[in-house]
């Protein structure tokens, strides 16, 4: 859990650390808005062990496209129901690239065109979210 909590925060303070820089810095072209790639996944089975030990597996592999620059992968927090927290998700997957063409290099990609092609048999259903951080 600790251990959890600290690549939390250390990925917290990277973020926050390249927006605070970027906004200092304009002309810098590494200052490109930042892009955000949030996935979650419903499993079929999300109570199956070797399920989940097959998906892990999958998303380990696919930290490897050289585009991403940061990660965070994670299960629903056990917070208490509010009508604005959705928890029905088995993991979430969030991935940090430096820019937009970044991020479309990696959908491109032969890692992830892979996982895509392994692992779909794994899931109900993917929801995406993109932002750029301004």
């Amino acid at each position: 859990m600790i251990h959890k909590n600290f690549y939390s925060a250390l990925l917290l303070v990277m973020v926050i650390s390249l927006f605070t820089s970027c906004q200092n810095d304009q002309t810098n072209k590494s200052c490109e808005q930042p892009f955000v790639h949030h996935v979650f996944f419903w499993l079929n089975n999300p109570d199956d062990p070797d399920d989940r030990a097959e998906f892990e597996k999958g998303i380990e592999e696919l930290l490897e496209v050289p585009q991403i620059k940061s990660y965070h992968v994670g299960e629903p927090a056990a917070t208490a129901h509010r009508d604005v927290v959705d928890g029905s998700y088995t993991y979430s997957y969030m991935v940090f690239f430096e820019d937009k063409e970044s991020h479309d290099i990696y959908q491109e990609h032969p890692i992830h065109q892979e996982f895509i092609d392994e692992y779909q048999h794994l899931w109900k259903k993917v929801q995406v979210y993109d932002a750029v951080m301004k």
